[in-house]
């Protein structure tokens, strides 16, 4: 099968499709962490590996496209699509180099907008942690790991509730 630019286009605009929902779950995350509604913020953490599966399911298609077109090209299969330009039809050369702009783009802002969610989501489990310390410190055993990191594990204690009889 010969892949053409156009199909390599229409994967581009399908990722950046994928990029976008990705995105907007993020930041729906976010506003919900900000809202302190832990079972959205559960929702949309399983939703987000839906979409991150779909994602990289899209990824692989074009990365696939790629290769081929390239080969197709008479350059090696894992020549990059932007080095693949000059092979690509003088107009329409603009639209694809503005596809791998704008997914790079989102590529980055999906990125930045991930670590600042993992930060938000890491630091509530620690402020759980520490009120959950506070209420029962003896529940609690702390240790360091050769590297230095705090490992907080629950102490196999007896229940605070007996049964009589």
């Amino acid at each position: 099968m010969k892949i053409s630019w156009e199909y390599i286009a229409e994967c581009l605009r399908q990722e950046l499709a994928d990029y976008g929902g990705l995105l907007h779950l993020f930041e729906t995350q976010q506003r919900s962490l900000f809202d302190r509604d832990p079972e959205t913020v559960l929702q949309l953490g399983i939703e987000i590996e839906g979409q991150a599966r779909s994602l990289a399911d899209c990824r692989g298609r074009r990365e696939q496209a790629v290769a081929a077109y390239a080969t197709a090209c008479g350059r090696p299969a894992n020549t990059s699509l932007r080095a693949l330009l000059p092979d690509i039809e003088p107009a329409a050369r603009p639209l694809v180099e503005a596809l791998i702009n704008e997914v790079n783009a989102l590529l980055h802002r999906v990125r930045r907008t991930s670590r600042h969610n993992h930060t938000l989501l890491s630091r509530a489990v620690e402020v759980h942690q520490e009120t959950l310390q506070q209420l029962r410190p003896n529940a609690f055993t702390k240790t360091y790991s050769p590297a230095g990191r705090l490992s907080v594990a629950t102490a196999q204690g007896t229940s605070t509730l007996r049964a009589a009889g």
